[in-house]
């Protein structure tokens, strides 16, 4: 499973692209409005921290001809290569704008699914991921970690080139609940992705290993 971040918090993408191994960065209007900034500083920000990383881009127009002209705007806006990915809500409109972008060379990220069948659409639309919400569908007594199962397992019984971009996390148990049914990659908000690399028993030993080697390292 590969790691994404999940966030426009260019400080804290900083921190994380210092030690990380991430693959890229996620970026919503809703992530944006958290970070404060306007989607031209953002992004321009990010690529400069991710260079030829993954950047997903979410559209916030609602009409599928406004979408294409939208993510289209935005890959050259940026210059962006194939590492571009627009984001695109899975709505009828959204539906439309996925084919239409995918037949321009486009790559694609289906967003806000919450059942395996609009995922599957996505797929067949052309989606290069699908992005599933794990909490979300938690939160309203669903069961995100078998939606995602669920969509993983489409992929292989039907072969598709999709893959799938868990998305939604409030615990590090989410994450590796996706990872353990087989999600193709996850993406992450910043405070987790710290949380995933920590554990107070790895402090215990690293202080042990430092007191127990004070006198013995003589080289």
């Amino acid at each position: 499973m590969i790691y994404l971040a999940d966030t426009a918090d260019i400080e804290a993408l900083k921190k994380l692209y210092s030690f990380f191994p991430l693959e890229g960065v996620t970026t919503n209007p809703t992530i944006l409005k958290q970070s404060g900034l306007k989607l031209s500083k953002a992004i321009a920000e990010v690529i400069n921290i991710v260079g030829k990383g993954m950047i997903h881009v979410q559209v916030l127009s609602n009409r599928a001809e406004e979408m294409v002209a939208e993510a289209k705007k935005y890959k050259e806006y940026f210059d962006l290569g194939n590492n571009y990915y627009a984001k695109i809500p899975v709505s009828v409109e959204g539906y439309k704008a996925m084919q239409i972008l995918k037949d321009a060379g486009i790559n694609v990220t289906a967003t806000a699914i919450f059942t395996q069948q609009q995922a599957l659409v996505a797929s067949r639309a052309g989606a290069d991921f699908v992005a599933p919400y794990v909490s979300r569908l938690d939160n309203i007594s669903s069961h995100g970690i078998e939606v995602v199962a669920d969509i993983v397992t489409n992929t292989v019984e039907f072969d598709l080139p999709t893959r799938v971009l868990a998305a939604s996390f409030k615990t590090v148990d989410q994450i590796h609940r996706v990872s353990m049914v087989g999600a193709h990659s996850a993406t992450i908000g910043p405070d987790l992705l710290m949380q995933l690399v920590a554990h107070p028993m790895t402090d215990i030993s690293i202080t042990q290993f430092e007191v127990d080697g004070k006198d013995l390292y003589d080289i």
